[in-house]
């Protein structure tokens, strides 16, 4: 499942790998936008090494209460300060998926940009959230690269949160 935010022109981080962007929107209630129910669904946590590193430079505590793994093929070990947060994970996407499934989670949340790109281009996500922020950023992080064939999602739902952000679930056809 993914969970993601992307501007009107698709990416998910600006030029510089900026966020600030995914704020410009005022939220003076402070609406998490379906967050809480969805990652409530979910076992753990699947993120690239780029996606952790940011979530790294976050302020504040850890933001995950699940299990999160790190898929990079270039990370040897995680910091000390992470070790008891995240496991690291290698091996092609069916090895890793078989791993995870086989220490018991089976409803996984994917994040991070290549990561996504990685495991649609394999047909791994079944569902796919995305809020559009009305924004043009004109470059950045696209949140779809080329895939080996199309897929085909059916629309499950869509919502408007803060009067201006259209939420869309998706789930794949098989």
């Amino acid at each position: 499942m993914v969970f993601i935010a992307t501007s009107l022109d698709g990416y998910i981080a600006d030029r510089n790998g900026g966020l600030d962007w995914l704020t410009s929107i005022p939220n003076p209630e402070q609406s998490d936008m379906g967050y809480n129910k969805f990652i409530s669904q979910v076992d753990a946590l699947v993120m690239g090494r780029k996606t952790f590193e940011t979530v790294c430079g976050f302020e504040g505590d850890w933001p995950y209460a699940k299990p999160v793994f790190i898929v990079s093929s270039t990370m040897e070990s995680l910091e000390g300060k992470y070790r008891n947060k995240a496991d690291l994970i290698k091996g092609s996407l069916t090895d890793i998926m078989r791993q995870i499934h086989d220490k018991g989670y089976h409803k996984l949340y994917i994040d991070g940009g290549v990561t996504i790109q990685n495991f649609l281009k394999e047909d791994l996500i079944d569902e796919i959230t995305i809020t559009t922020i009305p924004i043009v950023l004109g470059g950045g992080s696209a949140l779809f690269s080329v895939l080996p064939k199309e897929l085909e999602f059916t629309l499950v739902a869509s919502k408007i949160f803060l009067n201006q952000l259209v939420q869309s679930r998706y789930a794949r056809k098989r």
